[in-house]
């Protein structure tokens, strides 16, 4: 898994939560454009990835990782309410969306079902 935010305490806490799930980790990424460029370099499986970032916002990032040959499962997260990103998501092609207050392993793992 990758984990794209802006914030170094919030990928820091949200590896050591995903970690003790039994997520592997092998990136982190601080903005937009390094999160694509880790994304397309490490190859993984599943990317958890800001809305709301520096330089692009991640329903962009998502859509040109979606156009990738096998793309990763990307899942958008926000300190928002899913509500304000429904529609979104939805043409994103995301696989879903986790407000940050949810954040779980078993909550990521029933979206990725």
């Amino acid at each position: 898994m990758l984990i794209v935010d802006d914030h170094p305490s919030f990928r820091s806490s949200a590896r050591r939560l995903l970690e003790d799930a039994g997520y592997d980790i092998v990136g982190e990424a601080h903005d937009g454009a390094s999160g694509v460029s880790a994304a397309r370099k490490l190859r993984p499986a599943i990317v958890l990835l800001d809305v709301y970032l520096p330089d692009l916002d991640g329903f962009e990032i998502a859509r040109r990782l979606a156009s990738d040959d096998d793309p990763p499962a990307v899942v958008l997260i926000s300190s928002h309410h899913r509500d304000d990103f429904a529609a979104l998501v939805e043409h994103s092609g995301a696989l879903g969306f986790l407000p940050k207050a949810e954040l779980s392993g078993p909550a990521l793992a029933a979206l990725l079902e």
